[in-house]
């Protein structure tokens, strides 16, 4: 059997989907792999849902990595994508990291390479290198702080305060964020032009159009979104209401939504965070602001792949960084965890 969806490019993308009776089977044998294997099994908030139903933690990048380091399993299952299990081995060097598959990789991780980064700081000698998470092991073993969404606004002003109001920031690689960032702060950065090709994809006109459809709900809007800066524009000029609009990364999504009395919820972001929006509140209502907002990367990881990972493990699935570049990428990440 197979389900159809829409890839970003708007176009259907077909996603086999096996019956529920094979699907509750593979997930007693996961399951079962993980404790015999003594493996702790990470899954992001994009990943489909049945493999966030196997998961040992379901969050955000960095939070799930961090939950990776106090574990005490020899073994990390990480179901996301490639950077998100480089920065797991990179914070636990003495345990063995798995993906399900190595060739989920990430567009934004993408957009800027080491040797980019060194020769930006060459043309900036003396400059701050604020990368968010995102990115490669070698980008990090260049940067000096890392952020998340959740944090970059912290980390920026920390930056300020700490190493002076004229310091020279370079920021990267999510455009979008940066530009939220400067907006909020109130200063400008040098903002590297990458993206994420998925949250890219939510326009204004998505945002303009399901407003008019649903005009009481709450919006909750990713910083990496294409509509971000556009959106803050708005609530700046009165055209949206600030009361219901809210800059969220994917973990400030599901505490938002718990505490809040609101009962349908707008969500700009990859359209799997609607499964762990849906589990921690259930009986509201949530609503992509577009529909075509998925990450096939992501999507790449399945309940078939996580069990032969777990039951292979090897060469095939193990992800490795360098010691000497861990040693180095671990800095701006530890820099970012303690001004958190």
């Amino acid at each position: 059997m197979q389900v159809q969806t829409a890839a970003p490019s708007g176009a259907a993308i077909n996603l086999p989907m096996a019956d529920a009776e094979d699907v509750a089977a593979l997930k007693r044998e996961v399951r079962e792999l993980a404790r015999e294997r003594n493996a702790v099994i990470l899954a992001h908030n994009y990943q489909v849902p049945e493999v966030q139903d196997v998961a040992d933690y379901v969050g955000d990048s960095l939070g799930l990595s961090q939950q990776a380091a106090g574990a005490g399993a020899d073994t990390i299952v990480f179901c996301g994508v490639h950077f998100m299990a480089e920065t797991a081995a990179i914070l636990s060097p003495d345990k063995r990291v798995l993906l399900p598959d190595l060739g989920a990789g990430c567009s934004l991780a993408d957009s800027i390479t080491a040797d980019e980064l060194r020769a930006w700081k060459a043309q900036h000698p003396g400059a701050i290198v604020v990368m968010y998470v995102n990115t490669t092991a070698e980008v990090k073993a260049e940067t000096d702080y890392c952020v998340t969404s959740s944090n970059a606004v912290n980390v920026v002003e920390h930056i300020y305060r700490t190493h002076g109001e004229d310091t020279e920031i370079l920021f990267g690689p999510d455009m979008f964020l940066g530009a939220y960032v400067e907006k909020t702060v109130g200063r400008k950065m040098h903002v590297w032009t990458g993206e994420c090709h998925v949250h890219a994809g939510i326009r204004p006109a998505d945002i303009a159009e399901v407003r008019a459809a649903n005009p009481t709900a709450d919006f909750l809007i990713h910083p990496e979104c294409g509509c971000s800066t556009s959106v803050m524009e708005y609530v700046a000029s009165g055209d949206i209401d600030v009361e219901n609009t809210h800059m969220l990364s994917t973990g400030g999504m599901i505490s938002h939504v718990k505490a809040s009395d609101a009962d349908t919820f707008v969500v700009a972001t990859e359209t799997g965070m609607l499964h762990p929006l849906e589990l921690e509140a259930p009986g509201k209502t949530f609503i992509a602001a577009n529909r075509a907002a998925v990450c096939q990367y992501m999507k790449m990881i399945t309940l078939p792949k996580l069990r032969d990972a777990l039951r292979d493990g090897g060469d095939a699935y193990t992800v490795r960084v360098d010691a000497r570049v861990a040693e180095r990428a671990r800095v701006p990440i530890e820099r970012m965890v303690k001004i958190s």
